[in-house]
């Protein structure tokens, strides 16, 4: 077989590799887990594709979410239901595109009043201490460190945010209305946010991450294409052992409350 017809054919190989769905493997591992663990009406499988949430879940954890933890509206109390807390790490439906889950923690509930000042995070009119949060710039954002100051149109704030100021500000505190949440990531500067696309309608909440069943240092480009190919199967194949982060291997996650 001349040089020329075998480049062919890795080509085509290759090319037929990338229309792989990333889903169908994903299904597989995921049932395997899942066969282990509980079944899907009980837990969700979930990688996290973005820094948002550094150093709490990094890019690359692959999660378990519990989704029975959170009361479903009217449901009684024969299960142990309890509804989000200040701290809670939450699943949920992207509110601009309810096909995404997000992954935020959850800073204000109903009835909380919100600011910040200089980064600093003022619940209800007290200073909380936030150990979890990262930031990572070096030169500040008015509208991003001092929320909900805002001039104008702040730059990355869709309509819905911009909803959200005009009616639910009193005093210069954002004030949570019933049925939502405000939630952001714990890398404040690199997080879209509530800040930035508006509150989290409680019925969009999935559930709360409960463990890392593996975790991969892998990019946010592998994480979030849809189609995986041979290059990204070959690095799991041959990077396995060094590119799993194994001291994170069924790590618990847990909430921090927020007083």
């Amino acid at each position: 077989m001349e040089q020329g017809e075998r480049l062919a054919r890795w080509t085509r190989f290759r090319e037929m590799t990338r229309e792989v769905n990333r889903g169908f493997i994903a299904e597989w591992t995921v049932t395997i887990v899942l066969l282990l663990f509980a079944t899907t009406t009980l837990v969700q499988a979930f990688v996290i594709p973005s820094a948002s949430m550094e150093d709490s879940l990094l890019v690359g954890d692959h999660v378990l979410v519990d989704k029975l933890v959170y009361s479903p509206h009217g449901a009684g109390m024969a299960l142990p239901y309890r509804d989000v807390r200040r701290g809670d790490i939450i699943v949920f439906r992207y509110p601009l595109d309810i096909g995404e889950d997000y992954v935020k923690r959850a800073i204000g509930i109903p009835g909380d009043r919100i600011h910040f000042v200089s980064q600093q995070l003022v619940l209800n009119g007290r200073p909380v201490m936030e150990p979890y949060v990262k930031h990572i710039t070096s030169y500040a954002d008015m509208y991003r460190d001092n929320f909900p100051v805002h001039v104008g149109t702040p730059p990355g704030v869709r309509p819905r945010a911009m909803e959200m100021l005009e009616n639910h500000v009193t005093d210069g505190d954002l004030v949570v209305p019933p049925g939502y949440v405000f939630a952001m990531g714990d890398n404040r500067d690199n997080s879209d946010d509530s800040r930035y696309w508006g509150l989290v309608p409680r019925e969009n909440i999935v559930g709360t991450p409960a463990v890392i069943y593996w975790s991969y240092d892998a990019s946010t480009q592998d994480l979030t294409n849809g189609n995986i190919g041979i290059d990204h199967i070959i690095d799991v194949i041959v990077h396995f052992p060094t590119k799993t982060r194994w001291k994170r291997t069924f790590n618990l996650i847990h909430g921090y409350p927020l007083q």
